[in-house]
Order: structure tokens, then C-alpha cells, then sequence
């Protein structure tokens, strides 16, 4: 059993975030219940990349002098696995927004979604969706996004290692990709339906790792809690 020195020298720990969590409800809760179990009046406890609520899988959380090296975690590429549904796009380019545009599919074949992927792969100019915690002019683009108000977004150079097709069914394209920081798998499944000459959303978003590290060997936020306590 871990013990407070050993979460204040630095503990690197995986957490399988559940659907619907922020990032920051994590780490929040991670530290809380350390502090708890230790009775521990202060400790330095980040994440190292922002998942969406409603992406689960990995999230590396660092503690005590670990924090330091959470630069060099976000730097690292990252793998994910999903689902993008073909035909519909919404503001949010997922289903935290209602579809707003609808468009045809009857040309799309399983060769057509195959060929596509190809567009994508290595560095790309990406716009990140406007539904984002990046900020402009010291507000988050999602906030400007609610309100209703347009803002100007700027390109990302981004990579693209591996973007596979692995299960199509009907108008639901499962795939995994390999991609650098700062990619947004959102703003790849809205470009791929244009790419196809229509629309497309995410669905389902699992980040599944990010450089060795794998999401197999990750702990729910429960198992963990549970964990502080057994002996």
C-alpha cells in the first residue's frame, strides 16, 4: 500500500476516466481522496491531456514531484479508438450538441471510407473545434460558442501516424488513430465527413494510450480509492 511520502515524492498514476467526467473532476477527486486517506493538508495533483466528457480512457495523473514531468506526458502521441457517424454534423462535432445538418450517404461505399482515411495521414492543418477549452482573448472558445457569438479560430499543425478503419457498420465507422499532441479527434471526424462529401460526428471516443503507457493497465477512479485503504 501506497503511503502519503510516497504520493508527496511523486506518483504516476493511469485512471480509466468514466463517461461523462471532466478532466478536472478527476484530478479533483484523486485528490481529495488522498488527502483524506493520509490526512494530508496539501498536495500537488495533475493530469497530463484533457479528455472530453464524454471521451473515457486513459488519463495520466501525476502527484507531488511528478507534476514536473507532466510537459513531457502531453508531448507524447496518443492512440484512440471511436466511433464517427456518417450523414449528420453538430456544433459540437459530438454529441454534446444536437445534429444541426443532415446530408446524403448513398454514395459512400466501404472503399470510398477506406480511400478517404489517406487524406489524413501525417502533418495537417486541423481547425480545432469551437466547442473547446482553448482560449481567445482570455475566454474559452466553448464559452463564446454558448453565448452564441462567432470567433475566428486558428489552424493547428497536427500529425496523423495511423488512421484506421476497423468495423463499418451501416453509417457507424469505427477506426483507430495515432495522431501528436494537440489533435482533436472531434475536428477529424467532421473533416472526414467533408472528405467524403458529407457530414459526419463522433460518437464514441476512447483514448486507449499515450506513448507506453496503456489504458489496459489502468484503474477505474473507484478501484484507486478503493486501493488508498487496502491493506
Amino acid at each position: 500500500m501506497k503511503t502519503a511520502e510516497d504520493f508527496q515524492a511523486g506518483q504516476i498514476l493511469l485512471i480509466d476516466k468514466p463517461l461523462h467526467w471532466t478532466s478536472f473532476q478527476a484530478v479533483n477527486k484523486l485528490r481529495w481522496e488522498i488527502r483524506h486517506a493520509f490526512n494530508i493538508k496539501k498536495i500537488k495533483v495533475g493530469h497530463a491531456g484533457t479528455l472530453d466528457p464524454l471521451a473515457t480512457g486513459l488519463l495520466i495523473i501525476c502527484t507531488g514531484k511528478m507534476t514536473k514531468q507532466i510537459n513531457t506526458f502531453q508531448g507524447q502521441d496518443k492512440e484512440y479508438t471511436g466511433t464517427i457517424v456518417l450523414g449528420g454534423t453538430t456544433p459540437s462535432y459530438d454529441l454534446e450538441t444536437e445534429i444541426d445538418k443532415t446530408f446524403p450517404t448513398e454514395h459512400i461505399t466501404e472503399d470510398l471510407i477506406h480511400e478517404a482515411t489517406k487524406q489524413f495521414i501525417g502533418e495537417i492543418d486541423q481547425f480545432p473545434p469551437v466547442f473547446s477549452a482553448i482560449k481567445k482573448e482570455g475566454k474559452r472558445l466553448y464559452e463564446f460558442a454558448r453565448a452564441g457569438e462567432d470567433v475566428e479560430i486558428s489552424s493547428r499543425r497536427i500529425q496523423i501516424l495511423t488512421f484506421e478503419i476497423t468495423k463499418i457498420d451501416g453509417l457507424n465507422v469505427a477506426f483507430r488513430v495515432v495522431c501528436s499532441k494537440g489533435t482533436y479527434i472531434r475536428s477529424l471526424a467532421h473533416d472526414f465527413g467533408k472528405a467524403l462529401n458529407s457530414g459526419a460526428h463522433l460518437s464514441v471516443l476512447r483514448r486507449t494510450k499515450i506513448g507506453d503507457f496503456h489504458v489496459d493497465d489502468a484503474l477505474s477512479p473507484e478501484t484507486f480509492i478503493e486501493s488508498l485503504t487496502t491493506k
